[in-house]
């Protein structure tokens, strides 16, 4: 501070951005997971006895539409926090856990 009481800038910042490619891919998984019925979903297949759930069994659980909800489970896999796997007419889906690390990391830094 200065003999007036106010604080000067000191130029102390370090600047160190992350990569503005790497920050727009983690700004997109934070929107993934922005929505309450997409927190239910990963609560659920994160907590499945097998670590995975069926598209059907997803409906039940959330008394959804199957449409309402494979829209859901798109955007989650495709911002990488979900793996598909078909199996014949079905889609089963598990957490990408290297995903949940990067929004992890995001939140708590001293993690990373």
């Amino acid at each position: 501070m200065d003999d007036q009481g106010a604080q000067t800038c000191t130029h102390e910042l370090a600047c160190l951005l992350i990569d503005r490619e790497e920050a727009e891919r983690l700004a997109w998984m934070v929107k993934a997971i922005a929505d309450p019925t997409r927190l239910q979903i990963l609560r659920l297949i994160e907590r499945s006895p097998s670590g995975e759930a069926c598209v059907c069994d997803l409906t039940d659980c959330l008394g959804l539409r199957q449409p309402t909800v494979s829209h859901h489970l798109k955007i989650m896999t495709d911002a990488g926090l979900l793996t598909r796997e078909r199996r014949g007419t079905w889609s089963w889906f598990s957490v990408d856990h290297e995903g949940l690390r990067r929004i992890r990391d995001i939140l708590d830094p001293s993690t990373a």
